[in-house]
């Protein structure tokens, strides 16, 4: 041994309570394990991908995670008014005058997450003036707009040229429901069917379906003779709601209105067919329409109840070749 050099101590030991962490160098974790890398979500929480590179932003969620629905009558209870439930959060502004999407609504079709977060709609049938002039049937196109003037959908009627000129206003229809890119979330059918009260065993009936393929509840026409009736089934064909018109429906100078009842009678809603004005009424059939429901009533029998407005619109209030062609009760 070099006398110059001064001989070296052995290391210390660990501290017992450190044994487990001996084959590692350095110092000892600290309680409760190391933080996260900065930019990555805890486990668990988040998406497994890290974050997008500075200067791109991650684009906004359009829609409710895609769950599974149908198969069972399973409502949406996420909605303002229902106990213990927050009101959804509603998503950013969207250019156009269009309502924003509600976030984070578990369990609805896509699309259907604006009905979550409103208790009326205003529809407004577009004035074609091919058929205000000449007659000359053509294909119904709707605004579906929020108290608020916002918009919520657009409604358009996909029928044959043919479809129209023959059968008028009883014509068999699919009505596509489009929100603001352009998606369709609604589908609404009605069959050709008799519409005279002398036909019991072929009344009106529509099948509502969410997301198109999917069904999520019906309107049938109840038999009557003196005011309209209808029933509002859920994709189990049980009856959720009833409807009940007037014994005129000719609007004059005044609005129409059929009312929306519970099972047991009670009133919790209305359809109104609106006072659009003397030029309006007598030379188009371009009309508007209010209806009204429950704000924690599910989204599917909204959905169901829309369906019932178009088809009380073809029903009573669509002319054939501008005509008026209303009755008392349902002759």
């Amino acid at each position: 041994m070099n006398p110059q050099q001064q001989p070296q101590a052995p290391y210390a030991p660990y501290a017992p309570q450190y044994q487990a962490y001996t084959d590692q160098p350095g110092y000892p974790p600290p309680a409760g394990g190391y933080a996260p890398a900065p930019g990555y979500p805890p486990p668990g929480t988040g998406s497994p991908y890290p974050p997008a590179a500075p200067g791109y932003a991650q684009p906004p969620q359009m829609y409710a995670p895609n769950q599974p629905y149908g198969g069972g009558y399973q409502p949406v209870v996420v909605q303002p008014g229902m106990p213990g439930h927050p009101p959804p959060v509603m998503g950013q502004p969207i250019p156009g005058g269009w309502m924003p999407i509600p976030q984070g609504i578990p369990n609805c079709p896509p699309g259907l997450e604006y009905l979550t977060a409103i208790d009326q709609l205003l529809v407004h049938q577009k004035v074609e003036l091919l058929e205000a002039f000449t007659g000359f049937e053509t294909a119904n196109k709707y605004t579906i707009k929020n108290t608020l003037g916002q918009k919520v959908y657009w409604a358009m009627e996909d029928t044959g040229c043919c479809n129209r000129m023959c059968c008028g206003a009883a014509r068999a229809f699919d009505m596509k429901i489009l929100d603001t890119f352009q998606n369709e979330v609604l589908h609404f059918n009605r069959p050709l069917r008799c519409s005279s009260c002398w036909f019991p065993c072929c009344l009106q009936t529509m099948e509502v379906t969410a997301p198109p393929g999917n069904v999520i509840g019906y309107v049938e026409q109840d038999w009557s003779i003196l005011t309209p009736q209808f029933s509002i089934k859920d994709q189990n064909g049980d009856t959720v709601l009833k409807i009940s018109g007037p014994f005129c429906t000719f609007s004059i100078c005044g609005d129409v209105e059929f009312e929306v009842l519970s099972t047991n009678g009670a009133q919790v809603g209305k359809i109104s067919k609106q006072w659009s004005g003397l030029g309006r009424e007598l030379f188009t059939d371009a009309d508007h329409f209010g209806i009204n429901f429950p704000m924690d009533l599910d989204v599917r029998v909204k959905a169901t109840l829309l369906g019932a407005l178009f088809l009380i619109d073809y029903m009573f209030f669509e002319k054939s070749g501008n005509k008026e062609q209303d009755r008392p009760g349902m002759f």
